[in-house]
């Protein structure tokens, strides 16, 4: 961490300073104009306010989404958050998030609605799941501070959704979310704290209820937790018509509405309403100055009052110039280095020069009725680059699979054949005779206004698409050389084919975005050892997970215990763990230092409130260390993972949580120290009666190691 760049340095001070100026020319119907969105369909984007012309602010522009510029061409369909997270690289992850903000401004939109922290993952089968950053929250939390630093960087205002409680896809708009307050707080709070700390401008609220209020109106959840606890100094937009009430709405800590009415036009909650609500005292002029100056000052944080470039985007659209720049590099990086190579039996890959490949698939290729044939990405035909919904973007191209395999393959003189059946008979004949055989498997997933082979958003359970078993077992049974590439939204079941003798090769290969082929083919060959780990567990059976989806009610019953907290503390082995992934090196870990930067004493959070909550939550309280080398005979780079144990005196609590990484690039031979940062916060529990984080007493096991199963060097830090 030492030395990294984290969130979006600017100034709140200064921001509001110029937003009070500003308010005093303000007419009222300005203010109005300002906080309302001018409904549904009616201007350029997918979201559009009103104008107030007395200080230049024209209509702001909210479009989608987390991984690139929605109804626009000429954009880069970058990987979704999910790939940028398996990368555990966070210069990538900020590199990634520039190049969505400079694109994101160069077409005159002002806020991108991206980054999202929520749903987090409480359930593997979450439809949109693959939008964020897995469900350990640090690894989330990390993301979400780079992404939002990139974007911002690159000029465009970033949204930070949904908040909060929005973990499934089947009755998300009805659905009541109870959540007890230290799993909010130590779970799906997290990420967004870390984006407020990160100066975030903007956060979406979410469609579900929390404690029966819906979230966009819920004090607790908008005043009491984002803007008290947290110190957010941005504004609260709400999801597309997630907002029911006028007054009450306004009064929870609600800031903008979008798109200002609902889907017909109706349901106009704000514009003239709310200034009758204010002219009848039912809102007071404090709260609606207070909501104008929180989307003014985040204007001005991201210095959009100068110079901003004119909106060339339509809604629903294709419109919009060329402005890709050389983000497609940085796209093929983030899909290549997101790969996790699972199995790897004789060191199969990488691929030496083989006489023949079979290629076996529809995943191989690309959709043959075209790319971007499928509104919304709502298919799972052809190559799967990302998942299905609002959070997707426009195709400029595709790299398949297929098409760079035989590149290729080609400059070695070996020949390939591609079967884009997912018949398992055509499959096995297809392999027979090939020295080594590719077969492709996806699982897919999205947004519930689409359904896609019997999937409403959610998935229906943790199974290869398409017979996928099948035809992996098939080919396997004809080829000793089989090779799995798996394209999926999470974790998917791999037990049919996982211990198989002639399933050589697992690679996963997540969800790539427009650079497919072109990643895959560097891992494949070696250009590049794999370097991705896995952001969440691929268990041995769906009940592994101790979650499934609701119908109506939400009640968190699993506590803080979802993914490898669950696994961990049930005894259950996984077939692959969170945070794993093989190299075409090893690496060998050593010389473990823990060092406490003062004497450390248990006790509450103290200090004033600043971006992310209590000012000591964010004081570095000891420094761990330790030497990675790389033993093997290629350069890599390995993902140095470190978890803490909370001692005994805490109140019950998961066995071990992700609480640091690094990713040092190593020759063959060298060695590298880390070293990891640890925070007072990441040595603390949510108290629920003093409604504070705490330090305990007692003695912290340290773990430093290459997984969250592989844990190779250990340690403590003692708390008096």
């Amino acid at each position: 961490m030492r030395g990294q760049i984290s969130g979006f340095s600017a100034s709140w001070d200064d921001a509001y300073s110029k937003a009070t100026t500003a308010l005093g020319k303000l007419s009222s119907s300005e203010k109005i104009n300002i906080v309302t969105g001018i409904g549904w369909g009616k201007g350029a984007c997918a979201g559009n306010t009103g104008t107030a012309s007395s200080i230049g602010f024209r209509s702001l522009c909210l479009q989608d989404g987390p991984l690139g510029v929605r109804s626009a061409t000429g954009i880069t369909a970058f990987p979704p958050g999910i790939q940028a997270a398996s990368t555990w690289d966070r210069a990538l992850m900020r590199d990634r998030g520039k190049g969505i903000g400079q694109q994101t401004k160069a077409l005159g939109v002002n806020v991108i609605l991206g980054p999202v922290a929520g749903p987090l993952g409480q359930f593997a089968q979450g439809g949109r799941n693959w939008e964020g950053f897995g469900n350990d929250p640090f690894l989330c939390g990390v993301s979400m501070e780079q992404t939002v630093g990139g974007i911002q960087e690159g000029g465009a205002q970033a949204c930070a959704k949904h908040y909060i409680g929005n973990e499934q896809e089947k009755n998300r708009e009805t659905m009541n979310s109870n959540l007890d307050e230290r799993t909010m707080h130590e779970l799906y709070l997290w990420p967004f704290a870390e984006a407020v700390r990160a100066n975030v401008a903007s956060v979406m609220c979410s469609y579900n209820k929390l404690s029966g209020k819906w979230a966009c109106e819920n004090q607790h959840a908008l005043d009491d937790l984002l803007k008290k606890e947290l110190g957010f100094k941005g504004y609260v937009v709400t999801d597309w018509n997630a907002q029911h009430t006028t007054a009450d709405s306004a009064n929870a800590g609600l800031d903008m509405t979008m798109p200002g009415s609902d889907y017909g036009g109706k349901n106009v909650f704000w514009g003239s309403l709310l200034q009758t609500a204010v002219s009848n005292k039912q809102v007071s002029t404090t709260r609606l100055d207070d909501m104008v100056k929180r989307i003014l000052a985040s204007w001005y944080l991201t210095k959009q009052d100068q110079g901003y470039p004119s909106t060339i985007v339509t809604n629903g659209g294709t419109g919009g110039k060329n402005v890709q720049g050389n983000n497609g590099t940085i796209a093929k990086n983030v899909a290549r280095d997101g790969i996790v190579l699972l199995k790897n039996t004789g060191n199969l890959l990488p691929l030496k020069k083989p006489k023949s490949i079979a290629i076996i698939g529809s995943a191989a290729v690309n959709n043959p009725k075209g790319i971007n044939s499928c509104q919304d990405m709502g298919c799972n035909t052809g190559t799967l680059a990302m998942g299905w919904g609002s959070g997707t973007a426009t195709l400029p191209y595709l790299s398949a699979p297929a098409d760079a395999i035989s590149t290729r393959a080609k400059q070695d003189g070996s020949t390939v054949s591609t079967t884009s059946s997912d018949t398992a008979s055509q499959g096995a004949s297809a392999a027979q005779n090939a020295d080594v055989a590719i077969v492709f498997i996806t699982s897919d997933s999205g947004e519930a206004y689409i359904t896609v082979e019997t999937h409403v958003g959610d998935r229906n359970d943790l199974k290869a698409w398409h017979s996928g078993d099948d035809v992996v077992k098939a080919v396997a049974g004809t080829n000793k050389n089989t090779i799995v590439v798996i394209h999926s939204v999470g974790p998917i079941l791999l037990e049919a084919f996982a211990d198989l003798a002639n399933v050589k090769a697992i690679v996963w290969a997540g969800l790539p975005g427009q650079e497919s082929g072109n990643a895959l083919v560097e891992v494949l060959y070696g250009d590049v050892s794999p370097s991705g780990k896995l952001p969440y567990t691929i268990a041995k059976k769906e009940s592994d997970y101790g979650t499934s989806i609701q119908a109506t009610t939400d009640n968190f019953g699993e506590g803080l215990y979802i993914d490898y907290r669950y696994l961990d503390k049930n005894k259950i082995t996984p077939r692959y763990e969170f945070g794993f992934g093989l190299s075409y090196t090893t690496f060998n870990y050593s010389a473990l230092t823990v060092t406490p930067t003062s004497l450390l004493t248990s006790g509450p959070e103290s200090g004033d409130t600043v971006p992310g909550g209590a000012k000591s939550l964010f004081d570095i309280v000891a420094t761990v260390s330790a030497t990675i080398t790389n033993s093997g005979s290629v350069a890599g780079a390995e993902v140095a993972q470190l978890y803490i144990g909370l001692p005994s005196s805490t109140p019950a609590t998961p066995v071990r949580q992700l609480r640091g990484f690094e990713k040092p690039s190593l020759k063959a031979g060298e060695s590298k120290v880390v070293e990891f940062d640890l925070r007072r916060k990441d040595l603390m529990y949510w108290d629920t009666s003093s409604k504070k984080w705490n330090l305990p007493k007692g003695s912290f096991v340290v773990e430093v190691g290459a997984s969250s199963r592989d844990l190779r060097l250990s340690g403590k830090i003692d708390v008096s």
